[in-house]
């Protein structure tokens, strides 16, 4: 007998047989994938909406801090007004559900007005540190507000308090604050190279050490490496460069910072990065002053003059030169921050909107930028934002800003700077979170298999999978799959029991433990519980790829679809696998299947995610895969992929190119600088095909760049 699959949420199990009915030995049949016109339609045309909020809206509100805290609650604090250059200290609360502004009333220690400060979520309290006052002094004190209780509270710190600063970085590991670079009004306004970090379980300042100049810069710490990337430079030049600190090289560092592979990673608001600096800075006052506030000073503690030392352990950087998804940090506004072991980069528009404005993001362990999202399905051209905040489990980004109309009124009272919000589900694009995404560092996998990749039980449970029962595994269930073959025809109806064709070769057995799949599998623990015919003769059969049903059935012993060497699903099975996990409604798979399809796209696989892709609903790994064939046509329409696409799927595949769209021979696309997948007539030209660097002369021409050895895309130092 056969199921009929309800594409909209679950399968509907069918009706059970009567009591009377006679067992037999026929294989229960699961339904086959969706054809193209039965797609499921949940995560289609996915684009974030814009929320318009009510209340006490901020109103030309710069340099303050916007942080979520959790419970869809926004705080925003202090900042200065851009009309009337008054600073504030006052503490916003934007409700998302309500969609409503309110002004918190707050008590205790309240901390003078700044702005330029760095706010970081610590559990139920925002810890606050530096910034400039309304004189411009530069803040080196702590407070930390009670988000239940809406008290400030400023604790007795020990150690050598670091240096008074604005617009540095500030994240939060391992109970830990690291506070990065940024700017100080003492040696003529010095760009800080420093690093330090304040235990927040002894309450004391560690001493400091030198690391790189830079502000307006986002820092993080991930895989036990502090990180830096972006910023400004002394010449108020942005940079592309990143850099990292890895004290494990170092007895002393390491010792003293106790790093682990896990941990909480807790970032500051995302500010933009900026030309130039947004006021003029007169010379410090002579003595420390701390503007407006009720019972907190500020301390600007004890500055030798001598230079710190240079931080131990290793140090290195990266500087990305050209690519086709490295992002231009001189075009748009830019939002750093970090998420499930990427740095990302919110590429939005700022005057007018522009090819460059995108959703990038560079993957820590391999380098790569990849593009996750360009700027036209992200951002309405007709908004500007102005600050980025995401969760602590890095799912989900809020920018927020307002309609240019308002910013282009002019003049006090008007351009409310924070009337809108864009919520972006970072799981829709690719992004596992930092909850399911692995860390570099990891604990012993098993105690009994200490060699496996995989990690805990399932490197144990995966011994015992697929192994015949007469082996001692205890299997006593069999599931069977369609021998891979390929199939140029168009498609087929959905099998049903009995019309296995004696055309085909008989289907292959994968043996499982009935325990695992009920508890692992929520369709199959149904299907048990009506004791359906296969509860009888335990056999289940599966009309989908051996390979695939067979990667499907490790993942539910394993909970992993990683490759491990020659080990492990490969991009084909993981394909299979969306469309399975959209079909069986198991929202844990598909969103690992979308993470990995959409980091290991490749010319091999392209055609093949983008036909499961299709089948699945996810219309944002197909628009992205028919980007990639797109961009890559001629290599991909020679692969074994593309040649296996029924004739209907490589119908709709051709019909993704542009109605005026043409193929460029290499020749005339190496002309234009898109070879390899560059832009078409971009600024920094392409690189011939002898290494050296392409770019358009003023008439058109193509001018070669001669003496240039360096090697394209990045530089290491």
């Amino acid at each position: 007998m056969t199921t009929t699959p309800n594409f909209q949420h679950t399968l509907h199990v069918p009706t059970p047989p009567s009591a009377s009915s006679t067992h037999t030995e026929a294989t229960y049949l699961m339904p086959a994938s969706p054809s193209r016109d039965r797609r499921m339609s949940n995560n289609e045309n996915y684009k974030p909406k814009i929320i318009s909020t009510i209340g006490q809206r901020p109103a030309c509100l710069l340099s303050a801090s916007v942080t979520y805290v959790g419970n869809n609650e926004i705080y925003a604090f202090g900042g200065f007004d851009q009309y009337t250059d008054e600073v504030y200290n006052h503490v916003l609360r934007l409700n998302l559900d309500t969609r409503q502004w309110n002004l918190v009333d707050n008590y205790g220690d309240i901390p003078g007005v700044r702005m330029g400060h760095t706010a970081t979520l610590w559990g139920d309290k925002v810890l606050i540190f530096g910034g400039e006052n309304e004189h411009r002094a530069y803040l080196n004190d702590l407070i930390i507000f009670d988000i239940k209780t809406a008290h400030w509270h400023q604790p007795e710190i020990a150690g050598t308090i670091p240096r008074g600063r604005a617009r540095h970085a500030a994240t939060i590991f391992d109970d830990k604050l690291f506070i990065v670079g940024g700017l100080s009004g003492q040696d003529n306004n010095t760009i800080l190279d420093d690093f330090c970090y304040l235990d927040l379980k002894k309450w004391e300042w560690s001493r400091t050490w030198r690391f790189v100049p830079r502000f307006d810069h986002h820092s993080w710490v991930w895989g036990g490496r502090i990180w830096v990337f972006g910023g400004m430079t002394e010449g108020m030049e942005k940079v592309s460069d990143i850099w990292w600190l890895d004290p494990k090289q170092s007895p002393t560092l390491n010792g003293e910072m106790s790093f682990t592979s896990t941990g909480d990673r807790r970032t500051t608001t995302s500010r933009p990065m900026r030309t130039a600096a947004p006021y003029n800075i007169p010379p410090q006052a002579a003595t420390p002053y701390a503007a407006n506030s009720s019972s907190v000073q500020t301390n600007q503690g004890i500055y030798s003059g001598r230079k710190a030392p240079m931080a131990p352990g290793s140090i290195s950087s990266l500087n990305f030169v050209a690519g086709p998804n490295i992002p231009s940090q001189t075009t748009g506004t830019h939002f750093h921050t970090f998420s499930s072991g990427y740095l990302l980069d919110f590429v939005t528009p700022t005057l007018a909107p522009t090819f460059d404005n995108s959703l990038c993001a560079l993957e820590l362990e391999t380098m790569r930028w990849e593009k996750l999202a360009d700027g036209r399905d992200l951002f309405d051209p007709s908004y500007r934002w102005h600050y980025c905040t995401l969760n602590q489990e890095g799912t989900c980004a809020w920018l927020l800003g307002c309609p240019r109309e308002n910013m282009n009124r002019g003049g006090p009272g008007h351009g409310e700077y924070l009337s809108d919000v864009l919520c972006v589900d970072l799981r829709k694009l690719g992004l596992l979170g930092n909850n399911l995404a692995t860390d570099t560092q990891r604990m012993p996998t098993s105690d009994t298999h200490d060699k496996s990749p995989l990690s805990g039980i399932g490197a144990d449970l995966a011994r015992m999978f697929d192994r015949a029962p007469e082996t001692g595994s205890g299997t006593d269930f069999i599931v069977t799959a369609d021998v891979d073959l390929s199939d140029d025809d168009e498609d087929e109806p959905d099998m049903v029991e009995g019309d296995i064709s004696n055309s085909r070769p008989p289907p292959k057995s994968i043996y499982v433990h009935r325990l695992i799949l009920e508890a692992r599998w929520p369709h199959f623990a149904r299907m048990i519980a009506s004791q359906m015919a296969e509860f009888h003769s335990k056999k289940l059969h599966i009309p989908e790829p051996y390979t695939v049903v067979r990667a499907f059935l490790h993942y539910l012993y394993t909970d992993s679809i990683s490759c491990y060497g020659t080990e492990g699903p490969t991009l084909d099975d993981v394909a299979g696998m969306l469309v399975m996990s959209n079909l069986y409604d198991m929202p844990r798979l598909r969103l690992l299947c979308r993470a990995r399809l959409g980091r290991e796209l490749d010319v091999e696989h392209a055609a093949n995610i983008w036909e499961r892709a299709g089948q699945a609903g996810e219309e944002w790994l197909k628009r992205r895969a028919a980007r990639f064939c797109l961009t890559f046509w001629g290599r991909v329409v020679r692969t074994a992929g593309f040649r296996n696409l029924r004739k209907s799927a490589m119908t709709e595949l051709c019909g993704e190119i542009d109605q005026e769209g043409r193929v460029l021979g290499a020749e005339e696309l190496e002309s234009v600088g898109g070879l390899g997948g560059a832009r078409f007539g971009g600024m920094y030209g392409g690189m011939s095909r002898d290494g050296r660097m392409r770019r358009l002369g003023s008439v058109g021409t193509v001018a070669e760049d001669e003496g240039n050895d360096d090697d394209e895309g990045m530089e290491l130092s």
